[in-house]
Order: structure tokens, then sequence, then C-alpha cells
């Protein structure tokens, strides 16, 4: 019988980023949901990788890119102005922190 180990674990922030010690963890998660949401949008509409990068005005690398959720090279703006050409609305909302720091989230309807 194989012998028990006691395992240890950290509870998670809620953000992975930030767990792993990112640098601008909340930045790393904002352009993680807006790649996913990328991502959808065009398996959805089943799309080559070639026509979705006509539709972003990108090479197909960079869709191939965003498709295997590398999408470091892209700014939030870029990801935002990529969803808009996919015919998303995108809106930024600014309001009083409810509590503790400010943070950056991200509603998908």
């Amino acid at each position: 019988m194989a012998k028990k180990t006691k395992m240890e674990f950290e509870e998670s922030t809620g953000n992975v980023f930030a767990d792993l010690g990112f640098p601008n963890p909340e930045k790393e998660l904002l352009k993680a949901h807006l790649t996913l949401e990328i991502y959808k949008i065009i398996k959805e509409r089943g799309l080559t990788q070639a026509q979705a990068g006509k539709i972003l005005g990108v090479k197909q690398p960079h869709v191939s890119a965003l498709m295997n959720a590398r999408a470091g090279s892209f700014s939030v703006e870029k990801l935002m102005d990529f969803l808009t050409r996919l015919d998303r609305d995108v809106e930024i909302i600014v309001r009083p922190k409810s509590k503790g720091p400010g943070k950056v989230s991200v509603v998908l309807r």
C-alpha cells in the first residue's frame, strides 16, 4: 500500500496571474478574458484563421497566437478593437470602488 503524503496548498486570490507573481496581474487577467471572448466568436462563426485575420486586420500568425491564448503582444486596446471588428460593443464603466483597492473586471453578456 502506498504511503499517503500530506499535500500543501495555498488558496487562490482569484487571479492566477497574481498567484504566479506576474507584473500587472489585473491587466493580464483582463487580456485573458478579452482573448477568450475573441476565441469564442471566431469558433462560433466557424472562421478560418485567415478569414478572421482579414476581419481583424492582422495576419494569420497573429490570429493563431490569439487562438492559442498567446495574446501577450496585444494591448487591451487592440483586443477591444478586435471585438468591435467582430461586431461586439465594448463598454467601459468607471465608478467609485466598492471596497478594497480599485479593480478592473469584465462582464460578458
